[in-house]
């Protein structure tokens, strides 16, 4: 569940619950449920997963916000060329439509490489999408 941009597993514990309340719980972000009585290895195993779900949880989203970091750095224009690259566009289309040089879009493609620290254009494309969905390529008509 999160809590004003807090991230914390939670595992109900009731002694009154029914399927209903369990669904309702899970829907509003808890990790588990558990109805007493109970074993305490059962408890036990449930922390365990909660910890290791939370674990990954935290440094999925410390990834996310580095590159999201890596990527708010880049200039506007480095940024048009980012978002022309993950389109798939050729260098000299994006010079073209940006009216500069093939070398300037090379220069600013090495920039958003190094910038973003992708080591290809796939995962510079997979960053972006991470980050800022609406950068996804648009599907393919052919």
């Amino acid at each position: 569940m999160t809590l004003r941009g807090a991230i914390i597993p939670v595992i109900f514990i009731t002694g009154h619950g029914d399927i209903p309340m369990a669904v309702e719980a899970m829907q509003h972000g808890a990790h588990d449920f558990l109805q007493k009585p109970f074993r305490d290895e059962d408890l036990i195993e449930r922390v365990r997963r909660a910890l290791a779900k939370d674990t990954k949880t935290r440094a999925a989203l410390e990834e996310h916000n580095s590159i999201s970091t890596r990527l708010r750095s880049l200039t506007p224009r480095e940024r048009e060329v980012m978002v022309l690259m993950t389109r798939g566009k050729p260098n000299k289309i994006m010079a073209h439509e940006l009216g500069v040089s093939q070398r300037t879009i090379e220069i600013h493609r090495a920039r958003v490489m190094e910038k973003s620290g992708a080591s290809s254009l796939a995962e510079l494309v997979r960053m972006a999408m991470d980050v800022e969905p609406e950068l996804a390529p648009p599907p393919r008509t052919d």
